[in-house]
């Protein structure tokens, strides 16, 4: 291995980091296996970010950020016809990056401290759907959270199974119904 290029070390151990993750589990989180992934001594990581905590908080705001734009949550044109348009690109350009979240969700339920962090995680992404419903009207937050729910299901199902027209499938019902249920209450 030839190591990280100078200037890309960090975010190219944070990319580490989310797949060591997404194979081995949080469990094979540590220095000596980012450093491997990286190809670089595991002095680097601590280097960079100091202790474990802080490696897992920054890789998955790294995934989250990258998620968020790349999911299509929000558009500039009136109407569902795009909302989560990306959801099958985004999962299929990175399954790491969605298996890493998944990951530290389940271990959230194990690991008490990590609860807050993915709490903070999922409001992002509900805060993103809720700007989107509202913007066309549907000023609604138990029909936030439910499109939230419905989009975090489907991004499981296509990052577990990657069934792309299943999944482009769903999304098309997802927007007919919005888009439905915006016109009726017109």
């Amino acid at each position: 291995m030839g190591g990280v290029a100078y200037g890309s070390g960090r975010q190219a151990l944070l990319d580490a980091a989310i797949r060591v993750v997404s194979t081995q589990g949080l469990r094979g989180l540590t220095y000596r296996s980012v450093a491997a992934e990286a190809g670089v001594s595991h002095g680097s990581v601590r280097y960079h970010f100091g202790d474990w905590a802080t490696l897992v908080e920054e890789a998955l705001a790294s995934c989250v950020e990258r998620s968020v734009a790349d999911a299509e949550l929000s558009s500039d044109e009136p109407g569902f016809g795009q909302f989560a348009s990306g959801l099958v690109s985004l999962v299929s350009a990175n399954p790491d990056a969605q298996a890493f979240q998944y990951e530290l969700t389940l271990e959230a339920r194990r690991r008490p401290e990590l609860r807050p962090v993915m709490e903070r995680v999922n409001d992002i992404y509900r805060d993103a759907v809720q700007r989107e419903l509202a913007r066309n009207g549907l000023d609604d937050r138990a029909l936030a959270e439910l499109v939230f729910m419905t989009i975090d299901g489907l991004v499981f199902h296509q990052t577990a199974f990657g069934d792309d027209q299943r999944t482009e499938r769903a999304v098309a019902a997802l927007r007919a119904l919005l888009s439905a249920y915006a016109a009726s209450r017109s």
